[in-house]
């Protein structure tokens, strides 16, 4: 009987063994202080992974504007007439949380939403609908601000609303910092701003909360206080008019702030649109920024004026434009159209004038009237049952006429953009 033998491993079989163990201690080892360098986030690649913004630099296409998204050359969109449109306007709603209750008329009470409905169609072109993601794309890490009254701030709470529906909620913010306000569209690092200016040249009805003052008294060439806040801004919309047809003369300063003086208004008004002018040529760059001047926002106080016959009337309980395309209502001053467009034709440098007064003209349909506030309190129903008295003919609802203000605007800056894209991008060979 035989007795089997212990086999023995050859020594090529225990080396290899040998060399596995070493390498599985050594992949062992380097897990354990690679799991310990990221609880301490010191691996490189964990560092990589936590670069901020601010680390790193995103390489983005230029955005694509084609023919039909500007205004064509040659094509004068402010002359045209408002067409009946309830499949595409309004483009927004009144539950837009930017919305104040001045402007918010028919959540006041307003039985008729007809206002909401009216398209503005230019004679011989098209007019570019808003594209709200194209626009934030332009102004992604711009700024555009509004500068002027009550009127300019219901154009800002237009354009807000008529982007602020295609961004994610968390990813947008609105903040008052009196006298602006701050819309800010995260994703895009860009900002819709509202800077109260109602003289645009500085006044003692400068206060953005507390500006109703008895004796209106304007500094005509002081203009650096609120020039500091306008310095670096891409994109500048100025307006100014309403805030000075209050009465015939005016008080202000010139030269000395203690030389207090009665001025004329239409007079007052260009000495304020020189010292605008001269702080537009002083700084302004005109390779980084654009400015534009709307034109006055015009009133409707006297319905005599399209409804022969009538006495007493306003813009209260009014549905429809204006069909005849020659009105021209006294609410719209023709002094101050002519000295805007000469201090305009005098810069050196190009502001676009969006001459928006007679298309708005025709819509005495639009204005709040008696479903708006009074010294920041909505109308009772006493005072609603005085419209002669208490009818708002000055502010516009929205949704409404200020949002083709901004359609307009926006084809403007689609074309500026284009414009300066092609400029920058060399010839073809």
């Amino acid at each position: 009987m035989t007795t089997a033998q212990p086999q023995t491993l050859p020594s090529r079989q225990i080396q290899f063994l040998f060399t596995v163990a070493l390498a599985s201690l050594l992949i062992l080892g380097s897990a354990r202080i690679m799991l310990d360098n990221l609880k301490n986030n010191q691996n490189p690649f964990l560092r990589l992974l936590h670069l901020t913004k601010r680390d790193y630099k995103v390489v983005r296409l230029p955005v694509n504007v084609s023919d039909d998204e500007v205004i064509e050359d040659g094509c004068n969109v402010f002359e045209g007439k408002w067409v009946w449109d309830n499949v595409s306007f309004p483009v927004y709603g009144e539950s837009c949380p930017y919305l104040v209750k001045q402007v918010t008329c028919r959540r006041n009470g307003r039985p008729d939403s007809f206002y909401q409905n009216w398209r503005w169609q230019p004679h011989a072109c098209q007019l570019p609908r808003l594209n709200a993601l194209k626009l934030l794309e332009v102004l992604r890490d711009k700024r555009l601000m509004f500068v002027g009254d009550s009127i300019q701030r219901g154009m800002f709470e237009s354009m807000v609303c008529l982007v602020q529906s295609v961004i994610p909620e968390g990813k947008k913010s609105l903040q008052r910092i009196p006298p602006r306000k701050i819309f800010t569209a995260e994703d895009f690092n860009a900002t819709i701003e509202y800077f109260w200016a109602p003289f645009i040249i500085e006044s003692n009805s400068d206060n953005a909360i507390n500006h109703t003052v008895r004796k209106r008294l304007v500094r005509l060439d002081s203009i650096a206080k609120h020039g500091k806040q306008w310095e670096g801004v891409d994109i500048l919309v100025f307006e100014s008019y309403i805030w000075w047809m209050y009465k015939p003369q005016i008080n202000a300063t010139f030269g000395s702030p203690y030389d207090v003086r009665e001025y004329n208004v239409t007079t007052a008004y260009r000495l304020a649109m020189e010292t605008w002018a001269n702080w537009i040529e002083t700084s302004i760059d005109p390779n980084t920024q654009k400015v534009y001047f709307m034109s006055m926002s015009p009133t409707h106080l006297w319905d005599w004026e399209w409804k022969p016959g009538s006495h007493d009337g306003n813009c209260f309980n009014e549905t429809h434009p204006i069909q005849d395309p020659s009105y021209w209502g006294t609410g719209s001053n023709l002094h101050i159209m002519e000295t805007v467009r000469d201090v305009l034709s005098q810069l050196q440098i190009d502001v676009t004038f969006l001459n928006v007064t007679q298309l708005s003209d025709y819509r005495k349909d639009g204005h709040t009237s008696v479903y708006g506030e009074r010294r920041g309190k909505l109308l009772t129903k006493e005072q609603r049952l005085n419209p002669k008295t208490f009818a708002d003919c000055i502010h516009w609802c929205l949704p409404g006429v200020p949002d083709t203000w901004n359609e307009i605007l926006y084809a403007h800056i689609l074309k500026d953009y284009r414009s300066k894209r092609n400029k920058l991008s060399p010839a073809p060979l």
